[in-house]
């Protein structure tokens, strides 16, 4: 049941609403710089080329230009996983690659003198598919990695980080099926995170401390605190490097991935002694920017006529692009959620990392388990229609229970202490209705005329929800005013709110009282920032026990003057008293004459607990022209305790973009397969959703108390739109009563699955969707 809060799952206003709504947010775009230059990037037209000679005088020579810098200009700075990727190149790998950076007095100048940069390349071939990266005889992109594989493993994660799944015997566990399930898939569609701000960064070079070199960055992503770390690591460690993070458009994570464009604006500061911004447009951030991962999963599976996984075992091929800076980690943390999902005792799944020529994958939301389950459970469904097995039934058999445990990302073996999520899921079936529409496997729910409605599910969870550290302060200075030092930056879900949220409960006050510091990495401690669902359990756990420390302190303060122990106040509303005599009180202001409270907070990784989220979808299909549309989705979920029930239900809704939902539907990146060029790098080619087109959304939020903090609440933000994608696929596939096993369904693939349209002229897809094991 839940607690009577103060604060505490009801709707209060957000601290920086008044200013989005009137236009008083300063984003990036907003900020005003004395004397700032614009940067360009002058980028690659070929996918896989040697730089010959580049000729910049026409470009130096424009009136306006203050800065043209090659890779001759620039320290060989380097980053990625491994560290190699350089920040400029004699080698272009993709269509978009940097050449040249460029900084004017505008915008327009600096993009008009990046055309006259002359460039002479040796163009070289190029590879674009990931299993033909790997033939003998393919294009290297890299000599250190023959045949384009890249090494698993993420120092980040620890000294053993996750490389595969294997534990038991795969050989005994085939054994003991039922049925034997071999079977292909791919998640292989490159979705864009897409977030409505395209990446943009301020740098302004500059002497710090002691005449050591500075650099000051105003960013728009989600974690400034964890920029300086890597921005330290690329720069140099004698350079003192400060970030502001301030209002941020969106991100879905992937803008974490912006060290390319800090880099850029930081050494064109450094040249020109002046604030330089980089701005990437939106052609620049589809086509030059990070993508999902690319999927492709070859496996066996063993399973029981109760639904018992007795074996998984096989290859998962993950592209990467370019290069790779978390994809590894993103390897470690699928692998664990496949675990989560699959209670099953013997696994062999085997990743392989693939570079091929095109811009390089990143960070997504569902970092790493949606590009694994969502291969993974289309096969499974091969496995649950031949032993006529309920999707529902299998899925709440084989989700974690308590007294199971998994590997998680750092290849630790973890006890799950968390809930069962069964009596969730049960009830969001029953708001679905699942037990009236499902028909079984391959069969329609309804048929009217060509149209034919289907139903799926899909689950998804994250031990990451207590992922890596945090640190808060709690302020109280002398007037009684409380401050919040936590380099938490707002990305949209309201979490700066929900930390002076949080410490106003702690602390009894009105929430007025209480406001946060911008997000400035020489005021506040360490902050990874709000990914994998961790801003509720690992963030707000921070910010609870800074505030309980301070709380201690300011009793300890006031005890003296009450003349009891301070175990024995309470406090509300500026106010301290004995809980044995009410009435004998003091006045904040009182105890902290000429006196400041320091509160300090700390949280360290724990990876015992996970998330959960399961999603009920009903598509219609239209078997004359193959167009499918979303009608309706269920989201169930329990979060322990909800802390802002505005943000959860804008998060759960977030379940179609962002390479969610949609990503079975319409939203994917196309590549000339000739060129390496992306076809469908502007707004109008890129599919997505408008407003005018959203399917009817329910969500289902338990709020079974969970072992973490004082408020027992979890997130679940970052598996939003993870179990959707495999839940499309199973209704589309039942709505037409065959088989769909790529991404997106599109009209062509449903009407080929259908029959209805042929193979002729396709010879080069055919070809490659035998090589994905997928259709194309």
């Amino acid at each position: 049941m839940a607690q009577p809060y103060r604060y505490i799952g009801k709707a209060t206003p957000r601290k920086d609403g008044l200013d989005i709504v009137t236009g008083e947010s300063r984003f990036v775009d907003d900020l005003k710089f004395e004397r700032l230059l614009h940067g360009v990037v002058v980028r690659s037209p070929h996918a896989h080329a040697m730089i010959k000679s580049i000729d910049s005088a026409g470009a130096k020579g424009l009136e306006g230009v203050r800065a043209v810098l090659t890779r001759e200009d620039i320290p060989d700075f380097k980053y990625g996983n491994p560290r190699v990727f350089r920040l400029l190149d004699r080698k272009v790998r993709y269509v978009g690659d940097a050449v040249a950076l460029i900084a004017a007095e505008s915008e327009q100048i600096a993009r008009e003198a990046a055309g006259l940069v002359a460039i002479d390349y040796h163009v070289l071939p190029a590879v674009f598919d990931d299993y033909e990266a790997m033939e003998p005889g393919a294009p290297q992109l890299y000599e250190e990695f023959p045949g384009n594989v890249l090494p698993l493993g993420d120092p980040f994660l620890g000294q053993k980080s996750m490389v595969e799944i294997r534990t038991g015997d795969v050989a005994d566990g085939l054994s003991e099926a039922d049925v034997i399930i071999a079977g292909k898939c791919g998640y292989d569609n490159l979705p864009n995170p897409m977030p409505m701000e395209s990446p943009r960064v301020v740098a302004s070079w500059g002497r710090g401390v002691e005449g050591r070199d500075c650099v000051t960055f105003w960013i728009s992503n989600q974690a400034p605190y964890l920029m300086k770390v890597i921005l330290g690591a690329i720069l140099g460690a004698n350079l003192d490097v400060r970030v502001f993070g301030g209002p941020c458009g969106g991100s879905f994570g992937s803008k974490l991935m912006s060290w390319q464009p800090m880099c850029y604006a930081a050494l064109l500061s450094k040249n020109t002694g002046r604030p330089v911004k980089v701005v990437y447009s939106k052609e620049e951030h589809l086509g030059s920017f990070v993508l999902r991962p690319s999927s492709r999963l070859d496996i066996k599976v063993g399973m029981k006529k109760d639904g018992t996984v007795t074996a998984i075992a096989g290859d998962w091929l993950i592209g990467t692009g370019c290069y790779s800076q978390t994809t590894q980690a993103q390897v470690a943390v699928g692998c664990g959620e496949a675990m989560i999902a699959l209670r099953c005792k013997n696994w062999s799944v085997k990743p392989k990392i693939v570079c091929t020529n095109r811009t390089a994958s990143g960070i997504a939301r569902g970092f790493g388990g949606q590009e694994l389950k969502c291969a993974l459970f289309p096969i499974l469904s091969r496995g649950m229609e031949k032993l006529q097995i309920d999707p529902l039934d299998f899925m709440k058999k084989n989700f974690i229970k308590p007294g199971d445990g998994y590997l998680w990302r750092d290849a630790q073996w973890y006890d799950y202490r968390g809930i069962s999520f069964t009596a969730m899921m049960d009830r969001g079936a029953e708001v679905f209705g699942w037990k009236q529409k499902w028909k079984g496997w391959l069969t329609p729910t309804s048929v009217e005329g060509a149209k034919r409605i289907g139903i799926g599910v899909g689950v998804h969870g994250n031990a990451d929800v207590g992922e890596d550290v945090s640190e808060a302060y709690v302020r109280i200075d002398s007037n009684g005013s409380i401050v919040v030092h936590s380099c938490l930056q707002e990305h949209g879900t309201g979490q700066r709110s929900n930390g002076a949220k949080v410490v106003a409960e702690v602390l009894q006050t009105p929430l007025e009282w209480v406001s946060m510091t911008p997000a400035d990495t020489m005021v506040n401690p360490f902050e990874f920032g709000p990914f994998g669902s961790r801003g509720t359990y690992v963030i707000l756990g921070a910010i609870i026990r800074a505030a309980e420390d301070a709380r201690s302190k300011l009793f300890e303060v006031a005890a003296p003057m009450l003349g009891c122990a301070a175990s024995e106040l309470d406090t509300a509303d500026g106010y301290i008293w004995a809980k044995s005599a009410p009435k004998r009180r003091v006045r904040w202001q009182r105890a902290l004459f000429q006196r400041t409270i320091l509160g300090y907070g700390r949280f360290e990784p724990d990876y015992s607990l996970s998330n959960c989220l399961m999603s009920f979808v009903e598509v219609e299909v239209d078997t004359e022209t193959g167009n499918l549309v979303l009608q309706r989705v269920v989201n169930a979920t329990d979060v322990g305790q909800i802390i802002d029930p505005q943000g959860l239900a804008g998060q759960l809704c977030g379940c179609l973009g962002t390479a969610g939902i949609d990503s079975a539907i319409f939203e994917e990146t196309i590549l000339d397969s000739s060129t390496g060029r992306i076809l469908n790098a502007n707004m109008i080619d890129y599919k997505w959703r408008t407003s005018s087109e959203m399917p009817t959304i329910d969500n289902v939020v338990f709020q079974t108390p969970m072992p973490t903090h004082r408020f027992h609440a979890i997130g679940v933000g970052e598996i939003a739109t993870a179990p959707g994608p495999s839940a499309v696929l199973m209704a589309a596939s039942n709505a037409i009563g065959a088989w769909l096993d790529s991404y997106p369904v599109t009209p062509c693939k449903v009407l080929r699955a259908l029959g209805k349209v042929g193979n002729a002229g396709n010879k080069q897809r055919a070809h490659t969707a035998r090589k994905r094991g997928a259709g194309d």
